[in-house]
């Protein structure tokens, strides 16, 4: 349960105002809200001091000595909204993307640490983290038990020291999400043990079970999975639910799947949604456009779902499963004054925020309350290393079919490696993976990627180690040494010239600026990326994927080209 935060002398004054001792900062007066436990509209007047409601009912406040006084009559009243599952670190970083999410009323996330393992280890992060928990918003985290891909030091990041020290804080409120499940299946204890200590602790464990059979699901289950965002089916919400999964439904940028299974389920006449919630996933910037958990919203109304239950999706029912109502999820004395004021029920992006007691969002505008934070504690990517032409060379039997965006499976390569240019005929290209120091190099081909890419080169990547693809050698080394210039991030280059890049000053894998800056510089390259033949929904997501061994059947890693299925190194990686 997360910890709370108000002292004696807090409690007190809040008390105090009760008897009218002493005034509260602000009232909504007349306000027509969302009683998330009644589910239903009741209206009254919301006493607030400083982040806490301390009253909502009939009556107004004797003492109003300096109080803001706000008729919000005709107004609806609702809850601020839950990302249940964040992945902050998508070109993004948490306080961008916290701040972006704040104008569309998501104020409250429950965030994947697998980036802060990766890169800074925990006194930094956990120091990063105390200083968001000062900001008007709220940041709760999981605890990975697994890196989601092959590491040579995978037992010094995720050491039962480490993963402990995780699952002791009360930010922490979640285990997983358990990408490395086949593991447990095989007879990883450790990874039980883990699951075991977060459930003694109260904590959640969230699955990672895309297509599980429900024998599968039975297993994780009985090792402990609480929940699960993986349905991309009506038959998966439904055997979840059967075996008592809480069910939480996707709308990103790779599975835009909750339009069409919350129309299933209202067809279906099932009365479900007191267990289900909804999330973004971690999408990239651009499918933020139009919204966060707003979005999600305004799906399940236009599915049909009634405006009680698709609001409750949107908090508390995050908030009640994972035992925070206490402070998240209603607006009820007690709680953080996390508010959300719509034009009316059916339109889900609010006019004005309030998160703890901060107005983020006045009158429809910004109102810039946000304070900055020192990002700093990611360090930039020092890239003090040359690839020369020895590194080029390709003739590896095995290369990466790419069956979607972020599956792939074996192919055979037919003698393209001699060529320093390939054809633009067909879809192979080459495909490096470099480690971020210059120590190791992983050379293939990958098919599917693009037909016209001829230099292309990202530090965004699952490791944070170098990518390059690209029909043309020489032009791939053009791309690796305009990332050296920057000091990461992702760039693409043709006949000698940069086409579209996004520096990523932040360890090389994190844009250092507002969500809105960054939103254009990826929608240029994915439609740069398609004018060349890139023919799948979210090139980010493939970059992020390629090393990603929780999906099948073929990934290249920083051991060498790994056969998921298997779980063995088919070609190791060439020491340079």
């Amino acid at each position: 349960m997360p910890e709370i935060k108000w002292k004696i002398n807090n409690i007190r004054k809040q008390v105090s105002i009760i008897d009218g001792h002493a005034a509260p900062n602000l009232v909504l007066q007349n306000a027509n809200y969302l009683h998330s436990m009644l589910k239903t509209w009741v209206t009254g007047n919301i006493w607030i001091a400083d982040d806490r409601i301390v009253y909502v009912g009939k009556e107004m406040p004797s003492n109003i000595e300096g109080t803001e006084i706000i008729d919000v009559a005709g107004k609806k009243i609702v809850p601020g909204y839950i990302e249940p599952h964040v992945h902050p670190f998508q070109l993004y970083n948490p306080h961008s993307f916290a701040k972006f999410c704040a104008q569309s009323g998501t104020t409250t996330f429950i965030s994947d640490n697998m980036t802060f393992v990766s890169s800074i280890g925990n006194k930094k992060a956990f120091s990063f983290m105390d200083e968001l928990s000062k900001l008007p918003f709220s940041f709760y985290w999981w605890s990975r038990f697994d890196s989601q891909t092959e590491l040579e030091n995978e037992g010094e990041l995720y050491s039962n020291a480490s993963v402990m020290e995780w699952l002791e804080r009360y930010d922490v409120i979640m285990g997983g999400e358990l990408t490395g499940w086949p593991r447990l299946m095989r007879g990883d204890d450790q990874m039980l043990y883990w699951i075991q200590a977060a459930k003694h602790k109260g904590k959640k464990i969230e699955g990672h079970l895309p297509g599980a059979s429900e024998k599968t699901l039975t297993k994780m289950r009985l090792f402990g999975v609480d929940g699960d965002h993986e349905s991309m089916t009506i038959e998966d919400v439904e055997m979840r639910l059967q075996h008592g999964y809480a069910v939480t439904l996707r709308y990103s940028s790779i599975r835009p799947d909750l339009p069409q299974l919350l129309k299933a389920i209202v067809d279906k006449g099932y009365d479900v949604f007191d267990h289900l919630m909804m999330t973004t996933d971690g999408s990239t910037p651009s499918f933020h456009q139009d919204g966060v958990i707003d979005k999600c919203i305004r799906a399940a109304l236009d599915a049909g779902v009634r405006p009680v239950d698709a609001y409750n999706m949107a908090a508390y029912n995050v908030a009640r499963y994972y035992n925070m109502t206490n402070l998240h999820g209603l607006i009820a004395t007690g709680r953080y004054a996390n508010i959300n004021i719509l034009t009316d029920e059916l339109s889900p992006t609010p006019e004005a925020v309030l998160s703890k007691g901060v107005w983020l969002k006045k009158e429809g505008v910004d109102t810039h309350a946000f304070p900055k934070t020192d990002l700093t504690v990611f360090g930039e990517l020092a890239m003090d290393f040359d690839l020369h032409e020895a590194d080029f060379q390709f003739s590896m039997p095995i290369g990466i079919e790419m069956v979607n965006d972020v599956i792939t499976k074996p192919y055979s390569v037919k003698g393209q490696g001699h060529n320093n240019v390939l054809s633009t005929n067909h879809d192979e290209s080459y495909l490096m993976l470099v480690d971020r120091h210059g120590k190791w190099r992983i050379n293939t081909m990958i098919k599917g990627f693009a037909t016209h890419v001829k230099g292309f080169a990202s530090s965004y990547s699952n490791t944070g180690d170098i990518i390059l693809i690209g029909k043309s050698m020489h032009e791939m080394l053009h791309a690796f040494e305009e990332l050296k210039k920057m000091n990461g991030g992702i760039v693409l280059v043709e006949d000698g010239q940069v086409i579209v890049k996004i520096p990523l000053a932040l360890a090389g894998s994190v844009y250092d600026g507002d969500v809105q800056e960054l939103i254009p510089l990826e929608v240029e390259l994915k439609q740069s990326l398609m004018q060349r033949g890139y023919h799948h929904s979210d090139a980010i997501y493939t970059l992020l994927f390629l090393q990603s061994t929780h999906l099948p059947y073929i990934r290249i890693t920083t051991r060498g080209i790994f056969d998921v299925m298997k779980n063995t190194v088919m070609l190791p990686a060439i020491m340079r």
